[in-house]
């Protein structure tokens, strides 16, 4: 088995215990929600006689472990219940909403890098100097200034004002890509402020300490232009550096879109999940929740096995 291989098997063997991890998780801080499951299947006002009768129905009158199992099972197989409130399928109402969510963070992960990279890289090339302490400054504000808040700014001055972009909802991209884009341009924005900010400080640090290795000394000698110092060598010495940035930045973006699609009213999977834990309704959570942790653990698996293609070094140790 080569070192590729053997690095691959070692990560999903040490995956697979943190899913099973996150599912009890899941399932136990749910139970904790206040509000009872049959009062909301029965209503309000039932008898508690009825309730009862709801809660054999639908199995809630079982051990938590039995439950427990039971959702476990269904969710290996694509079933992660039915909504309490619209008896949809939870799993139908995820794959309705992801994609209006998965515009937002892929426009605002690209924002962060097409901005942030290049706002790094001139800062480490004036170290030192007014711009690289502008730069700073911008990074500290941008990283505590609040997305909620520059969100409600630009539906503001952006939509309402200026009336140059919608303020709110959004466009399936299948149906009208310019509509969907346009749509989610002030989201992506508000939620790529902190990114830009994050991107930025992370490659200046890296690529100041590159900047001062002896290879790049060596190829400023041979006469190589700046600009291709600092995208072919300067860029590449630091991907491992820029891959756990951007892997942390899209998980932290992914939760923060729960704010954001309350502000722009996008129907979305934070917005989803706001929904159903206002009105109670588990099995939505369960799902949602659930879904957003794999997503998340997922991630960190692409951007191990990531580490190992960009540098040999890490499968072998």
């Amino acid at each position: 088995m080569s070192g590729n291989a053997r690095f691959l098997w070692r990560r999903l063997s040490q995956f697979l215990p943190v899913i099973l991890l996150a599912t009890i998780v899941v399932f136990g801080l749910v139970q904790l929600i206040p509000g009872d499951p049959a009062v909301t299947l029965a209503g309000e006002f039932a008898t508690k006689e009825r309730i009862e009768e709801v809660r054999r129905l639908y199995g809630l009158d079982r051990p938590l472990m039995v439950q427990y199992g039971a959702w476990l099972w269904d969710a290996l197989h694509g079933d992660l219940s039915q909504s309490l409130l619209s008896s949809r399928p939870v799993a139908d109402l995820i794959i309705d909403r992801f994609p209006a969510t998965l515009i937002v963070v892929v426009g605002a992960v690209l924002l962060s890098l097409a901005v942030g990279i290049p706002l790094g890289m001139a800062a480490a090339t004036r170290a030192r100097s007014r711009f690289d302490a502008a730069v700073m400054a911008f990074s500290s504000f941008g990283v505590a200034l609040p997305s909620f808040w520059l969100a409600m700014v630009l539906v503001y001055w952006v939509a309402l004002s200026w009336q140059l972009l919608p303020a709110t909802g959004s466009v399936p991209f299948s149906s009208a890509p310019g509509d969907a884009i346009a749509h989610a341009i002030l989201p992506a924005i508000a939620l790529a402020a902190a990114g830009i900010a994050e991107v930025s400080r992370q490659v200046r640090s890296a690529l100041i300490e590159v900047l001062a290795s002896d290879y790049i000394r060596t190829l400023r000698a041979k006469g190589l232009r700046r600009w291709r110092i600092l995208w072919q060598h300067g860029l590449k010495n630091i991907g491992v550096t820029l891959l756990t940035v951007v892997g942390l930045l899209i998980n932290r973006l992914l939760g923060a879109t729960v704010v954001i699609e309350a502000v722009f009213a996008i129907p979305g999977i934070g917005s989803l999940l706001v929904h159903a834990a206002i009105n109670k309704d588990f099995a939505v959570v369960q799902g949602v929740v659930l879904v957003m942790v794999l997503i998340v653990i997922c991630l960190n698996l692409i951007v191990d096995f990531l580490y190992a293609a960009i540098d040999p070094r890490v499968a072998r140790g």
